[in-house]
């Protein structure tokens, strides 16, 4: 019997943190979380409860928030989000080497992602039952890593050498493509530029003809997304022809 969508995806998931916990990364990095692996139970919940069939439009953020995906393993993982209006509530481990100033306190953690919160949030609103979304629409994560200074402050990609990134997007990428594939989405839709950018990557590596775009990322880091995030969003998906007007 073949494998089913979400089992597919659970396996690429797998492959994807074997091939990134080897890989080590030196100043200004001071710490690595891989919530692939201590929150592995959350996140496969998502793909087995949402990601069982082929989707519309895919949705790519960019890494995990501490608040958010580092706690919960769910992309933009803001717990009430996951929580209560997913419904998926599993136990997390907690990482080597954690750093005392980012802790993984699971879904006991009190700090709200407010990138999490913006995305789903906005998604909840639309879509009060979660599985409507879910019905034509998946929400994943370029890469799984977290990158952290001896401060504890983030890191993104972005700020790394591109030796060290270089192994990171070769195995990012090929899950990324993989993805795409088994779950042959009409849209591919960056939430923010560098997952734009990684998505027209993977079209044209595939030789797709979708149509490829960006929303505004959600960050507080953003003083646009903190003028109005959400009717920026719904404007660009209108725009983009995902969602009618």
């Amino acid at each position: 019997m073949p494998a089913s969508i979400s089992d597919r995806l659970v396996t690429a998931t797998r492959e994807l943190a074997g091939a990134l916990r080897p890989l080590r990364f030196g100043p200004p990095v001071d710490r690595v979380y891989l919530p692939a692996d201590y929150a592995r139970r959350p996140y496969e919940a998502y793909l087995r409860k949402f990601a069982g069939t082929r989707k519309r439009v895919l949705m790519l953020g960019m890494n995990p928030g501490p608040w958010g995906m580092a706690q919960t393993g769910v992309p933009f993982g803001e717990i009430p989000a996951v929580r209560d209006w997913m419904d998926i509530e599993e136990p997390v481990d907690r990482p080597p080497g954690e750093h005392p100033k980012r802790p993984v306190e699971g879904f006991a953690c009190a700090r709200s992602e407010v990138s999490g919160r913006r995305l789903w949030g906005l998604f909840a609103e639309r879509y009060p039952r979660a599985g409507d979304f879910f019905a034509d629409h998946i929400v994943l994560n370029y890469c799984p890593l977290v990158w952290m200074r001896e401060t504890g402050a983030n890191l993104t990609p972005d700020k790394l050498p591109a030796a060290e990134m270089a192994p990171v997007e070769a195995a990012c990428d090929a899950h990324l493509r993989t993805f795409i594939r088994i779950l042959e989405p009409e849209f591919l839709i960056g939430v923010g530029g560098f997952a734009e950018a990684r998505l027209r990557k993977a079209a044209e590596a595939l030789g797709l003809e979708v149509r490829v775009g960006r929303i505004l990322h959600p960050s507080p880091a953003s003083p646009a997304a903190n003028r109005g995030w959400a009717p920026a969003a719904i404007r660009q998906l209108v725009a983009l022809g995902v969602w009618p007007e």
